[in-house]
């Protein structure tokens, strides 16, 4: 039985729902083809990600494969408790509201996970790390899963070296469909909207620090450069940040960069990336953000612990002045700021993600006797798959290799 926290909100959740429905053409495909030949008839799926309209909109095509779907989210300020009602209301299980703690997040976690799944949609690892620890009575009946993040990916091959991964899972983030889509465009546009909006303060002319420069760093600084901001790089990979100079950005540590930043959005994965050195040279009234998946990036605890006053400024600001004088804003409470301050990413980059999560689940059940227990790649039909579909949709052709062109590409002669 779902737990949501007012059936009342589902009208707003369901507008939003078919709104989003309307913009992802792929995974619209994809739920045509699912409907017809049903991949996933007497299996239980788990979901885990951030519970807003583009996921409602995956857990209605998996059912639509015959799936019992049971959905939750992963991060307890990125739910919206009116989809929530919404995608309750249209037959999926639901388990998730807006603002819980630490404790009753990891309950509705649990509760997803008492269905006893066949698969599994991950965002961050916590439903593994569940099924590895607290929840392992209920990984009896487990295929294989998804994850969708670089931080979950990572964890996932942590346990995988330990020889402790519950089960087969698809590194979804690794995909092409996902990385160079999702994490360099959504998390670009997303991040910036989610700033812009909850803080109402222009972007030009102001100095965004951007800590790291993976995928999903590219994206965030491009926006900001795009938007007339002077943007500082800062990086432990040499060649990413070679790349970074070639685009143009100046590197810095960010010993160096806390003294001039106006702006900082970390994007690293790690933990420990803004802490108390860094507080103690920013401008007053700097603004601090997170758009890696855990909140340890920038070091809030300390803040809470220190300041000697907090307020909420705006609706998903802090303000914590310091013993100086000096007032740092915290977005989110330092927690994913697209998701907790935003919308998170536009619906036509879910397409993509989420068509790869779908046809990923298809390939475990369609494997699943053959599956080790390991992280598997995304194969490259399916990538190809999903950006065929997506070029369609937008009415765009490309080339197609001749079966000379192929023998020439293959071959070892220049003939």
């Amino acid at each position: 039985m779902s737990n949501i926290k007012d059936a009342s909100l589902a009208p707003s959740g369901r507008k939003k729902i078919e709104w989003v429905r309307s913009f992802m053409p792929a995974l619209s495909k994809i739920e045509e083809q699912f409907e017809r030949e049903q991949p996933f008839k007497g299996m239980r799926i788990a979901v885990s990600v951030h519970l807003e309209a583009k996921t409602a909109n995956l857990g209605l095509v998996l059912k639509k494969g015959g799936a019992e779907v049971y959905l939750t989210g992963c991060n307890p300020l990125s739910t919206q408790d009116d989809v929530a009602a919404a995608v309750a209301e249209m037959g999926i299980e639901t388990f998730g509201k807006y603002g819980v703690s630490p404790e009753e997040y990891e309950d509705l976690l649990a509760e997803t996970l008492a269905c006893h799944p066949h698969l599994i949609v991950d965002d961050g690892g916590d439903l593994i790390n569940l099924l590895g620890g607290r929840c392992k009575e209920y990984a009896d009946q487990l295929i294989g899963g998804c994850e969708e993040t670089t931080t979950g990916i990572h964890r996932l091959k942590a346990r995988e070296r330990e020889g402790i991964l519950p089960c087969p899972m698809m590194a979804v983030n690794d995909a092409k469909a996902k990385h160079y889509y999702d994490n360099k465009y959504g998390t670009g546009q997303s991040v910036w909207t989610a700033i812009m909006d909850t803080t109402n303060l222009i972007v030009a002319g102001k100095t965004v620090v951007v800590a790291g420069y993976g995928w999903c760093g590219k994206g965030t600084a491009m926006r900001a450069k795009g938007m007339g901001a002077n943007v500082i790089i800062t990086e432990i990979d040499p060649f990413k940040a070679l790349d970074a100079t070639m685009d143009g950005f100046r590197i810095m540590t960010m010993d160096e960069a806390a003294k001039y930043g106006d702006i900082f959005v970390t994007v690293t994965g790690c933990k420990d990336v803004i802490t108390e050195k860094h507080f103690a040279v920013m401008k007053d009234q700097a603004i601090l953000c997170n758009a890696g998946h855990f909140d340890c990036e920038v070091d809030v605890a300390y803040l809470r612990e220190n300041a000697v006053k907090a307020e909420e400024r705006r609706k998903n600001i802090i303000g914590y002045t310091l013993p100086d004088g000096r007032t740092l804003n915290v977005l989110g409470e330092g927690r994913l700021v697209n998701l907790a301050c935003g919308m998170g990413h536009p619906a036509e980059i879910m397409d993509m993600s989420f068509s790869v999560q779908a046809l990923s689940l298809k390939w475990l059940a369609e494997h699943k006797d053959e599956l080790e227990t390991r992280v598997y790649d995304i194969p490259d039909s399916i990538d190809d798959e999903i950006g065929r579909a997506k070029l369609a949709a937008l009415g765009i052709t490309i080339d197609v290799l001749t079966p000379e062109q192929e023998a020439y590409l293959s071959g070892w002669t220049a003939e």
